[in-house]
């Protein structure tokens, strides 16, 4: 399986704004949440950062509370700002088309990213920062937010996907989990933990295409191809969809998940009462765990996701945000160099461990002392999560996002899995090509 560039591919301003970008460094309507680190240091040269996930201010605002303690010379005002979604992407990509309006940093949700990327970037490279240790990094993760060997976005995490085995549940039925190398085994484990504890291996959902998209990419397949082409039907995910639809109606060790999806409160509580074996997500899903379903404390095995064939891949990196410059700011050094400490230095990876709880793309820190030290991760799935992530590092394909993936996740969630799954209606073959036609069709508008 090879690795595959991100494709980007021009698209047009959105039609309907809401809420218009006026002058300034801040987005129309009031934040959600403004935070301010080093409003009492004379001669701090300010910053503005928007945001769309109140959690990632966290991080920066540690930040720049070393950056100014660190670089005294250079203070800083780090001015966060957190909106809706929606909002400020779509702000944020009219400030940069209408040079005016824009924040010095901003993060980027990985879906939204073609869109800043069209024609040329409004946003400053960050090579000379990312190419002297990209050695360090899981690559894939740039890969999503470069274009033209140029690296734009600055990654969050890996999002690697694992397996999350319910020990208690394996144990029961006599399960080795270690002994689970390919879906095939998967598919037997589950058939003796049906038999010997009347639980289900997995659940299938089908409100939420990630969890197939992370098999689909494990297998080297996707969506879209290198240059655009929607590639929905490929005989390779034709062949994942028919994997899931036979773990319920042929292997009859599935079923279809509570609630539809993985953060359903339904799924959430079925998962918490014990009722299924495993379950297939990506690292940062080790927090829904902690929110939702305490009753599973020490009781959570994480493991490599099992290979399509042996010695395939173990892994996929799913979901992720981008940190950006932009090129309307005036203090180009400053904010690259402190967005380059924030996301890619060491210390920066230790903290999307300890203040995020996110698996840091700077692999070569995973075995730093902070990453032994006990935490409430630890506490609930053991000490092993860096060793599977170790384990899985080279072995993760980058994605191609276009303008056109939220069409094909509404395709899932409102026809294919429909169709395929719950109702039956067409065969998983029948139900991609047929969707397959569909967004062509919209791709062609």
């Amino acid at each position: 399986m090879k690795r595959k560039s991100l494709l980007f591919t021009f698209i047009g301003i959105m039609a309907l704004v809401l809420v218009a970008c006026g002058g300034g460094s801040s987005s129309s309507g009031d934040a959600d949440e403004t935070s301010v680190v080093g409003d009492d240091i004379e001669g701090a040269t300010e910053l503005t950062f928007w945001t769309f996930a109140g959690q990632h201010v966290d991080l920066f605002e540690d930040a720049a509370v070393s950056w100014n303690e660190e670089f005294p010379d250079r203070p800083l005002k780090l001015v966060a700002e957190t909106y809706p979604f929606d909002q400020m992407h779509n702000n944020l990509l009219l400030a940069l088309q209408s040079g005016s309006g824009a924040p010095d940093l901003a993060d980027i949700e990985i879906s939204r990213f073609p869109n800043y990327l069209q024609g040329v970037p409004q946003m400053l490279p960050m090579n000379d920062h990312v190419e002297p240790v990209l050695d360090k990094f899981v690559e894939a993760r740039f890969d999503i937010y470069a274009k033209d060997g140029e690296y734009y976005g600055m990654p969050t995490h890996v999002g690697a996907s694992v397996m999350y085995y319910n020990t208690e549940i394996m144990d029961e039925a006599g399960v080795d989990v270690e002994s689970i190398k390919t879906w095939d085994d998967y598919v037997e484990a589950g058939k003796q933990v049906v038999e010997n504890t009347g639980k289900v291996m997995t659940t299938v959902h089908t409100d939420d295409y990630l969890p197939m998209f992370q098999m689909v990419s494990q297998r080297g397949s996707d969506w879209f191809d290198e240059n655009g082409n929607l590639t929905l039907d490929a005989p390779d995910n034709i062949e994942v969809l028919q994997y899931l639809h036979d773990l319920i109606y042929v292997h009859e060790v599935a079923e279809l998940s509570p609630g539809g999806q993985p953060h359903a409160e339904e799924f959430y509580a079925y998962m918490n009462e014990g009722n299924v074996a495993s379950l297939a997500m990506p690292i940062w899903y080790m927090g829904r765990f902690l929110e939702n379903m305490p009753e599973l404390k020490g009781k959570m095995l994480i493991q490599p996701l099992p290979a399509w064939e042996e010695g395939g891949f173990r892994s996929a990196g799913m979901g992720g945000t981008g940190t950006v410059v932009t090129n309307q700011t005036e203090h180009e050094d400053l904010a690259k160099d402190f967005l380059a400490y924030a996301k890619l230095s060491e210390e920066a990876n230790e903290k999307l461990w300890t203040v995020l709880g996110f698996d840091p793309p700077r692999w070569d820190v995973w075995e730093n002392d902070v990453f032994n030290e006990d935490n409430k991760y630890y506490q609930f799935f053991g000490d092993n999560i860096f060793d599977v992530l170790l384990e899985v590092r080279e072995e993760i394909n980058s994605i191609n996002v276009t303008p056109y993936t939220p069409n094909v996740a509404n395709e899932f969630t409102t026809n294919i899995f429909n169709d395929a799954l719950r109702q039956q209606t067409q065969t998983p073959e029948e139900a991609l090509k047929n969707a397959q036609k569909t967004i062509e069709s919209n791709m062609q508008d």
